[in-house]
């Protein structure tokens, strides 16, 4: 009997060190209010960046939808390869009306449209071929905008102000990290020596402030499996993995330069459920308090305790996984390929067709 549910939580303890991985618009770290003190935020916009930027290396260049402005040049590229006999002008010309024709507002060929959109390259691929057989049929051209989306899009969803048909509701829901303690931001006072200088100069050639955090962050991120399915189908147990995998092990790239904050998890907790979704923030409405034994040993207790104590008000999880140690309450902790593995093959067993 197949499950009407199915939802995959991934929870995630992760210390970043001095850093400025996602800025407000004063250039100072993102932060919140939560259980009344502050608390370091990385915005849920900045980790979807760096999944995506990730997903280029795990997945294949047509899994990997790509949003721009500029998407007359998508299909324009596509086909130049079906009609390399077409003029650049021609390739334009009809490039812009099979966009059209699917129901984008196009202001020229070089801005494009007046906001970002999210195409898989098979569908730019689909209306290229549309646009080479010479089709006059708009409903053709905007099924092909319509269908093959790719696995970003269908998780992170898309839409098309000027045609809301074209719209793909996010199949993943992704939180806000925050920390799981109070923050203080401080002040790092920098010079920079100018190398031409006299050597009898006095002082520096720049100063300046930066302002930075550190922190034990809970991180956090569904996926409705059934909405993923729907757009996916079989590629969905795939889609889940690379999606797991790349929340688990991507990090934002602000002033990465600066501070090379690029660290792992601390613990790992993935939970498939059949009810509903369930984030463990409410762990940590009680800040952790500072201790000699940091911060990580006692967010990862907390958010072991809370998970066991959900069961007052939904399922056991049907299946879980943990990576790391200290959550063993949860599970047995097993290595990241082991356990995108074992996601993998639960989900497709829960799908249609499965072996469930």
């Amino acid at each position: 009997m197949k499950k009407n549910n199915i939802y995959v939580d991934i929870n995630v303890i992760q210390t970043v060190p001095a850093s400025n991985i996602n800025r407000d618009d004063t250039g100072a770290p993102k932060s919140c209010i939560y259980g009344g003190v502050t608390r370091s935020r990385v915005s849920s916009q900045s980790w979807k960046r760096a999944m995506r930027l990730a997903f280029k290396n795990m997945l294949p260049d047509e899994a990997v939808g790509v949003r721009t402005k500029k998407i007359v040049s998508m299909v324009e590229d596509e086909l130049r390869k079906i009609t390399p006999e077409l003029t650049d002008k021609e390739l334009e010309k009809k490039s812009m009306t099979a966009l059209t024709n699917a129901g984008l507002k196009l202001k020229n060929a070089q801005v494009g449209t007046d906001a970002l959109t999210f195409m898989s390259r098979k569908q730019a691929q689909k209306l290229a071929e549309l646009a080479a057989a010479g089709e006059t049929d708009k409903k053709a051209y905007k099924a092909a905008l319509a269908g093959e989306p790719s696995i970003d899009m269908a998780l992170f969803g898309r839409m098309v102000a000027s045609d809301p048909s074209l719209n793909y509701d996010a199949a993943c829901q992704v939180a806000h990290a925050v920390s799981t303690h109070e923050v203080q931001t401080e002040f790092d006072y920098f010079t920079a020596v100018d190398d031409l200088s006299a050597d009898d100069t006095a002082g520096a050639g720049h100063l300046g402030t930066s302002e930075f955090n550190s922190s034990t962050m809970y991180r956090y991120a569904t996926v409705n499996i059934k909405e993923l399915y729907r757009s996916l189908g079989l590629e969905t147990p795939d889609a889940v993995t690379a999606f797991a995998e790349a929340f688990i092990t991507s990090m934002p790239t602000g002033k990465q330069n600066s501070y090379a904050n690029d660290t792992l998890p601390d613990g790992v907790y993935i939970a498939i459920r059949t009810d509903r979704p369930v984030s463990l923030v409410s762990a940590f409405e009680k800040p952790v308090l500072p201790s000699d034994q940091g911060y990580v040993e006692r967010s990862l207790e907390k958010m072991a305790d809370y998970a066991e104590k959900c069961t007052d008000y939904v399922d056991k999880p049907y299946a879980s996984f943990v990576i790391g140690k200290g959550l063993e309450a949860l599970g047995q902790p097993e290595r990241l390929p082991e356990v995108l593995k074992q996601l993998r093959q639960t989900v497709a067993e829960l799908l249609p067709g499965g072996e469930q």
